[in-house]
């Protein structure tokens, strides 16, 4: 089916055909329509098959049908999305896709000052995109006029209604007309959260493609198991092929990355950190040095999981296994996206092993396994040249190293003197935004776009 016959605007269909795409994705040719005829739609798909073009193209249709009437009063479409990445990816396909409507999107997230926003939403936008926190401070002040709504999305729903969102979520929805079009979209979503849409929505439709548990079948998934004092030495051995050109690698902490990424870069290899305790600035440019190739290696924690949409990632490694089975779907996701191959590698110690089990279960079916002692560490890096020995040896033992909490991701606490990213499962409500993120789709040039 083209996408001529999903009933599009004719200005968006020339804006998608002129970045290439010609044929959607299933998850856009299943929910476009169904988003075009008014329903509350609950989209379910893998990570890299277009969720972001199954609603904002519609919305952006029903959108430019309306401008035709003379200029929009107040903000008609609320996009809310978990992380500030998240929320410029959706920003850069809107704009993308409304190039030729006279339609006006503000962006609302932490991490930056207020006042541009503040500005943008003075000035009149027909469309925000915006992390929870933000907002609602912004919504707290005054500022924006809500009262026209008529679309609200929750991208990543899975991560917007945990409990750590979800008092948040429940405070702007409040603040909504109770007459609109709520359309909620992630690669997984489990049967406890999806009780929570009926509280928001109104007799949606669902949409599902694929089952919801699985991994992109384009990704070819291995487990190392490997004692945790060899993981270092693991990982520079594997990097020594040439294949792991562009490589995403997770930690559980924001500090283990930052030591990782040292590691790499004392070994010659280019390599950027991303978590929340980094700027905006330095986030924006940690993603546009490994998307442009300058650095080979980003080490980031599951604040990249879901808001990373970089073509060509060759490896996505899980240096430390994640807790919860979404979060390993939606890490290995950043790789093997809209159709593409790529190769997952979880690094497993025997205090994962439970962990693994579960997600097995969660996935439907075992993961084939590598062992250590498979290798050659002949040119193993010696104890006081691997990151955790280097930092012990050069921070003294403290009884208490209280860290401020920062960002909302996935796992419980986090190590001694060393909170993970984001403190409990629910997260908590980072004001930047900086939770798990969700890949929203991404198109294949000669399929269908983000």
């Amino acid at each position: 089916m083209p996408f001529r016959a999903l009933g599009l605007d004719a200005r968006i269909l020339k804006a998608i055909s002129e970045a290439g795409y010609t044929e959607p994705t299933p998850i856009q040719s299943a929910a476009i329509p169904e988003v075009m005829a008014d329903h509350d739609v609950i989209g379910i798909a893998q990570t890299g098959t277009g969720k972001t073009a199954a609603f904002t193209l519609p919305l952006l249709t029903k959108l430019a049908a309306i401008t035709g009437q003379g200029p929009l009063r107040g903000i008609k479409a609320l996009i809310l999305a978990p992380t500030r990445e998240l929320v410029v990816q959706i920003e850069e396909n809107v704009k993308a896709y409304a190039k030729h409507l006279p339609l006006r999107v503000a962006t609302v997230f932490g991490g930056v000052g207020e006042r541009p926003q503040i500005e943008a939403l003075r000035r009149g936008a027909d469309i925000v995109i915006a992390t929870p926190g933000r907002l609602l401070d912004l919504m707290n002040q005054r500022h924006g006029n809500f009262r026209a709504l008529e679309h609200l999305v929750l991208d990543e729903a899975d991560r917007m209604l945990d409990m750590g969102f979800l008092p948040s979520i429940r405070r702007i929805i409040k603040e909504l007309p109770p007459k609109r079009q709520t359309l909620m979209f992630s690669a997984t979503l489990s049967k406890e959260i999806e009780t929570l849409t009926h509280e928001f929505q109104h007799r949606p439709k669902q949409v599902q493609i694929g089952r919801r548990s699985n991994p992109a079948e384009t990704v070819t998934q291995w487990v190392y198991e490997v004692p945790k004092h060899l993981k270092p030495a693991l990982l520079l051995h594997l990097m020594k092929d040439p294949g792991f050109n562009m490589v995403l690698v997770f930690c559980k902490m924001k500090h283990a990355a930052d030591r990782l990424a040292r590691f790499f870069e004392s070994r010659g290899i280019k390599t950027a950190a991303l978590h929340s305790n980094r700027s905006q600035n330095q986030r924006l440019r940690a993603l546009a040095d490994f998307k442009s190739g300058a650095v080979r290696v980003l080490v980031a924690t599951d604040i990249a999981a879901r808001g990373i949409d970089v073509d060509g990632i060759s490896h996505v490694v899980n240096y430390d296994f994640p807790m919860h089975a979404e979060d390993y779907v939606h890490r290995i996701g950043r790789t093997g996206r809209a159709q593409a191959i790529g190769d997952a590698l979880s690094f497993v110690t025997s205090e994962d092993q439970s962990a693994l089990r579960s997600l097995e279960r969660f996935i439907g079916r075992g993961l084939p396994r590598k062992k250590a002692e498979d290798f050659d560490y002949s040119a193993q890096p010696s104890a006081a040249a691997q990151p955790e020995a280097r930092e012990r040896e050069q921070k003294p033992r403290v009884l208490h190293n209280y860290s401020r909490r920062q960002g909302s991701s996935s796992g419980g606490g986090g190590g001694r003197g060393e909170r993970r990213e984001g403190g409990n499962r629910g997260g908590g409500r980072s004001r930047d935004g900086g939770g798990r993120s969700s890949g929203s789709g991404s198109g294949q040039r000669s399929r269908g776009p983000r």
